[in-house]
């Protein structure tokens, strides 16, 4: 997928009432949903005038929209919206089926078993054991039980006769202390398999913030401790049941279930059980892909630096999904990926408009890759800047809640100032990564960094008469406890509010404005439920141009006098 356009027509119409050449500043607020005002809501609690200012201020210039379930292709309702989809739909300008819907439907369907993919780890079933290695999870933002659970029936009917789970615990997209039910669960289902002849049991485990699940290259440490537990058989615990590990490690180590150090299960003997040796498949079954491609890399690349394998067996490897279609990685997979063609940044490149793009580690691939449709690098490189600045490393985000703010807003600026671009495009992490912590007084903290990084790149936009539109891809940080169907915050046994550190289901803010805006311009009545995907064609609006046909409705529209 990429610019040469194969004869296809790029060219937008003008808009008839919005004229081009502004500069448009695009800020996106991680993790920043929209949430009554109460203790909770860190957003809320923070001192945040700029985002205030905006919500108090032009009222036809300020709404919320909608950032989860079926508006960002997620199943249903129920489904926390999450990066890397926002993402998605606020470049592409359309709502396609997600991983985790494409998976729903491979599973259901069957269509998975006939798949390349799934014929090329089955080539290992005769001799070789399949070894599944993923988050044990009902979160659905990374993976779900229940189509590991289909899974583990499908390969078993489809000769699979010895299976090896790799489980990595959770505590962040669900509650903390739920782990230990999910192994249990699981091991019920793989003592079912066995009766029925297959030897299928866990081998291996740990927490996802600590073991295999890094991502953006932030610390290869975490993936060499998953490497050595999953494939070398090699932990600091050791364990005869996966039920065992979860719950001696949480009493002795002090660890929630995020960081839950790595063990291995062994025999009676003290052999591992579940080492991966030559002539093994392995599939990670996690359908996100952000926090896959690190293992991924280390699984399939024979050409490998970051860390010392020991050894790299030769072994027959498929993801869940492609988790980078650029880097083709993996390059075997059970479901194919949404073809996500003719994005809103290709087709403003198209028509001249210069972009600069630019977050910290953690999230520049959701401003770059995912805006782009899943797609690494420039579409033209003389027309597109983007700038990473590295994230903090080998410290949680709790200690460091203004991350780097600042320095993305100084960017941003200077790309503004510098009028070289006509988009400037930036992703501020601070209300998710901090929120994810599920530190209150850190997250306020975070909440008023970014603030602080919207006034920058808003005050620059006010210098060079420039247009800003400010939304964010999903909530967190408005809503930092878990709550009963009343709403009321739920208390542990001690009397303690239980905190909520996954993202929520809150629609997020919307805000138009700047002295290059029309004064005519304002929010359409007639799109009330309108979503991220609605977001690209209302960007492309403000550029001067009409979005294509087959794009989700834009927001705006301009008041006749």
């Amino acid at each position: 997928m990429g610019s040469s356009g194969g004869g296809l027509e790029w060219k937008l119409a003008d808009h008839p009432k919005l004229p081009k050449g502004k500069t448009v500043a695009v800020v996106v607020l991680d993790g920043w949903g929209e949430a009554s005002p109460n203790q909770y809501n860190c957003i809320h609690v923070a001192d945040t005038p700029t985002m205030d200012s905006l919500k108090k201020g032009a009222p036809e210039r300020w709404r919320l929209v909608r950032a989860h379930g079926t508006a960002v292709g997620l199943p249903t309702d129920d489904d926390m919206g999450n990066s890397e989809v926002g993402h998605n739909a606020l470049g592409a300008g359309r709502i396609y089926a997600q991983g985790v819907k494409l998976v729903d439907i491979a599973l259901a369907s069957g269509k998975i078993y006939d798949g390349e993919g799934f014929k090329y780890i089955k080539e290992c079933f005769e001799t070789g054991t399949l070894h599944l290695i993923g988050l044990l999870s009902d979160g659905g933002v990374h993976s779900r039980l229940d189509q590991l659970q289909l899974l583990l029936k499908g390969v078993s009917e489809h000769g699979a006769k010895r299976i090896r789970v790799h489980v990595l615990t959770d505590g962040r997209d669900v509650s903390d202390g739920t782990s230990l039910g999910f192994v249990q669960t699981l091991e019920n289902d793989l003592a079912k398999l066995h009766g029925k002849g297959v030897d299928a049991q866990i081998a291996s485990g740990g927490g996802r913030m600590y073991v295999t699940m890094d991502r953006y290259e932030n610390d290869w440490d975490v993936v060499k401790r998953g490497w050595e537990a999953h494939v070398l058989g090699d932990a600091p615990y050791k364990f005869t049941s996966a039920v065992e590990a979860v719950q001696k490690l949480r009493e002795e180590t002090n660890a929630n279930d995020q960081y839950l150090p790595p063990f291995v299960i062994v025999n009676g003997n003290g052999k591992p059980v579940g080492q991966i040796v030559d002539g093994d498949a392995v599939v990670t079954f996690n359908f996100r892909a952000d926090r896959m491609v690190m293992l991924a890399k280390a699984l399939e690349y024979e050409d490998f630096d970051k860390f010392d394998r020991v050894r790299f067996p030769k072994i027959h490897y498929a993801g869940m999904l492609q988790y980078d279609g650029e880097l083709k990685l993996p390059s075997h997979y059970l479901v194919s990926p949404p073809e996500i063609e003719r994005t809103s940044g290709e087709y403003l490149v198209h028509n001249g408009v210069r972009t600069f793009a630019c977050s910290e580690t953690v999230k520049f691939g959701h401003v770059t890759f995912f805006w782009n449709g899943n797609r690494s690098g420039y579409f033209n490189p003389e027309m597109e800047e983007y700038v990473e600045i590295p994230s903090d490393s080998g410290i949680m985000f709790n200690v460091q809640p203004k991350m780097k703010a600042l320095e993305i807003a100084e960017k941003a600026r200077d790309a503004i100032l510098g009028r070289k671009f006509h988009q400037v495009r930036v992703n501020l992490p601070n209300g998710d990564m901090v929120g994810h912590t599920g530190d209150i007084e850190a997250t306020i903290v975070a909440c008023k960094a970014a603030d602080d990084a919207v006034k920058m790149i808003l005050d620059a936009i006010e210098q060079v008469g420039g247009i800003y539109l400010v939304t964010a891809d999903h909530g967190n940080a408005e809503d930092m406890v878990k709550r009963n169907k009343k709403g009321e915050p739920l208390l542990d046994k001690n009397g303690n509010i239980q905190i909520l550190t996954s993202h929520t289901l809150q629609p997020v803010p919307l805000a138009i404005g700047g002295p290059g805006l029309l004064p005519e311009v304002r929010f359409r009545k007639d799109v009330p439920d309108g979503g991220l995907a609605n977001v690209a064609a209302t960007v492309m609006n403000l550029h001067g141009f009409e979005a294509p046909s087959n794009y989700e409705p834009t927001l705006i529209e301009v008041a006749d006098n």
